[in-house]
C-alpha cells in the first residue's frame, strides 16, 4: 500500500551519514562526496542486507558457546567451581536475589535472541523489497538502536565482578571463554545494526539491498 511519500533519493537527495548533510550532487562529477566533510555519499549503504546477514550468523553461533561455556569460575579452600550464564541465574534464583537474576537473564538471554530475531526480520523484509507494516519496523529498528546501547551490561556485571573479587588465598574470581563467546554475540549484534540501512524498509523501483 503507498504511503503518500516521496523517497529522498528518488529526487536526487543524499544524505551523509557523517555529519547529516542532505544535498543535491552535481551530476558528472564521480562517485559524490560530501561538500562539508569529503565523506563519500550513497543513496543506500553498498551490500547492507548481506553485511547484516553475515553479522547476524557470527552472533548465532557464538550464541551457543556463550550459554554452554563457563562465564567465569570461582576458586575457594573448598575448591573451584564454574558458572554458566543459565546457571549463574540459577543460583541467583534459589539464593533469593531474583532481582538480580531477572536482570541478567534479560540481558544475557533476552534481549540477545530478540534483538537477533528482530534483526533478522529486518533483513529478509529489505531483502524482499516488503513494504508489509513499514512504519511498525522502523519503530522496531529505533527499539534495537535503543536497546543496543545497553548490550554490554552483562559483560561489565561479571568483568566488575571480576575484578572485585580478589581475596587472595581465600577466594578468587576467573573469567572464562564463555564470557568471550558472550562479547562476540553482543560485538556481532551491534555490528548488525549498525550495518542495516533503515531506508530499505521503504523500497524504491532500483534498490538493491
Amino acid at each position: 500500500m503507498s504511503t503518500g511519500f516521496v523517497a529522498a533519493r528518488s529526487r536526487g537527495l543524499l544524505h551523509c551519514g557523517c555529519c547529516g548533510l542532505v544535498l543535491q550532487p552535481a551530476a558528472g562529477a564521480g562517485a559524490p562526496r560530501c561538500p562539508r566533510c569529503d565523506t563519500e555519499l550513497h543513496a543506500l549503504t553498498p551490500r547492507s542486507v548481506q553485511r547484516t546477514t553475515a553479522f547476524l550468523l557470527t552472533a548465532v553461533a557464538l550464541y551457543v558457546p556463550a550459554n554452554l561455556l563457563p562465564v567465569m569460575s570461582t576458586n575457594t579452600f573448598l575448591g573451584t567451581e564454574s558458572h554458566t550464564l543459565v546457571g549463574g541465574i540459577l543460583e541467583l534464583w534459589h539464593s533469593g536475589s531474583w532481582e538480580l537474576a531477572l536482570i541478567v537473564f534479560i540481558a544475557s538471554i533476552a534481549v540477545p535472541l530478540l534483538k537477533v530475531a528482530a534483526l533478522g526480520l529486518l533483513a529478509w523484509t529489505a531483502h524482499r523489497r516488503s513494504t508489509w507494516r513499514q512504519r511498525d519496523r522502523a519503530a522496531l529498528y529505533r527499539l534495537v538502536e535503543t536497546v543496543g546501547h545497553w548490550s554490554m551490561l552483562d559483560v561489565f556485571v561479571v568483568v566488575l565482578l571480576v575484578g572485585m573479587v580478589r581475596f587472595g588465598v581465600v577466594a578468587n574470581v576467573e573469567a572464562e571463554a564463555g564470557l568471550l563467546a558472550f562479547g562476540g554475540v553482543v560485538v556481532a549484534t551491534m555490528l548488525a545494526s549498525s550495518a542495516f540501512d533503515p531506508r530499505l524498509i521503504w523500497p524504491e523501483q532500483d534498490d538493491r539491498g
